[in-house]
């Protein structure tokens, strides 16, 4: 009996590359800069992305793009903080954004009126890890409110990102969390990882996230 394996997988993945080359392409030619936000549900990346806007959103011009399972309810919260149209994918289950749907919202994007470009992924910290959206570098955001395990548990998301952003650190207090560990088995997994730390509740460390963005990007407005 003859067999035949088709490689769907890999397949797929090749298409995506190619969409997300073409993303990268535009980004660069018209001097955007871009970041792809991933975590697990609930490490504040929606709430970080409302401080970061009412911080930063005159000064810096972005474009945001969401991805969710389901709802619009992260686009409609952020709406609320920038005159500049949010994005807003709904995956219908799937469990991450491809290149192809960011490529499709860049056609509203005025890029010549854009200095930052931030993805805000589906919440897992699995399957986003594995997919080029054709963003200039990953963030991974990690609450204290999850385990410091994490980059042992999912050391892929850590590998192919970037940065690393510690949330929610005003409930360090009353959470056994361990952030010198959790920052030394992310180190394990990518020794050139660059980490801050933050409350985007309380507002603690976020002028370091703020900084960031601003050296990311040229194209700020002097006010």
């Amino acid at each position: 009996m003859a067999i035949r394996t088709i490689e769907v997988r890999e397949r797929v993945m090749a298409r995506n590359d190619k969409f997300a080359a073409t993303v990268r392409r535009r980004l660069r030619a018209a001097g955007v800069s871009s970041l792809n936000l991933i975590s697990s549900p609930g490490a504040g990346k929606t709430t970080l992305l409302e401080r970061t806007l009412q911080a930063i959103g005159a000064e810096l011009p972005m474009a945001i793009i969401t991805g969710d399972v389901q709802t619009r309810n992260d686009a409609e919260r952020l709406a609320r903080h920038t005159d500049r149209l949010v994005h807003a994918v709904v995956t219908g289950g799937g469990c991450h954004l491809d290149a192809r749907q960011v490529l499709a919202a860049l056609a509203a994007i005025n890029l010549a009126e854009t200095g930052l470009l931030i993805i805000e992924n589906v919440g897992i910290l699995v399957c986003p890890a594995g997919w080029d959206l054709g963003e200039e570098a990953k963030v991974v955001l990690l609450s204290v409110t999850e385990g410091e395990d994490k980059p042992q548990k999912y050391p892929a998301a850590f590998r192919a990102a970037q940065f690393v952003v510690l949330t929610k650190i005003d409930l360090l207090p009353h959470v056994p969390f361990d952030p010198d560990r959790a920052r030394a088995l992310a180190l394990e997994a990518n020794p050139d990882l660059q980490f801050l730390q933050l409350s985007a509740l309380t507002g603690e460390g976020m002028d370091g996230w703020l900084e960031l963005l601003r050296s990311l990007s040229p194209r700020l407005v002097h006010t």
